[in-house]
């Protein structure tokens, strides 16, 4: 009897700590994915972040590169008028 006693005990025991070691697994696994959002989500805002500046860049090399060429060709009219001289 006394055997039957503590194998339901101890069956009730290891019952027990599974459904806790189950718990402290799902609050893990939810600790973890909260973690890769905000990961995800800090990776993104700099990817936008980074789109923006390249974005901004490329416009001052379009906006350097019009200006150069426009000297360019002041030059060129001013090389053809002393030339015609």
């Amino acid at each position: 009897m006394k055997k039957i006693i503590l194998s339901l005990a101890f069956a009730a025991l290891i019952v027990s700590c599974q459904e806790k070691t189950k718990e402290k697994l799902e609050d893990a696994t939810d600790a973890v994915g909260n973690e890769v959002e905000q990961k995800i989500d800090t990776l993104s805002q700099k990817i936008d972040t980074l789109g923006q500046k390249i974005d901004n860049v490329a416009d001052s090399v379009k906006s350097k590169t019009k200006k150069a060429a426009e000297k360019v060709e002041e030059g060129a009219k001013k090389v053809k008028e002393a030339v015609k001289k």
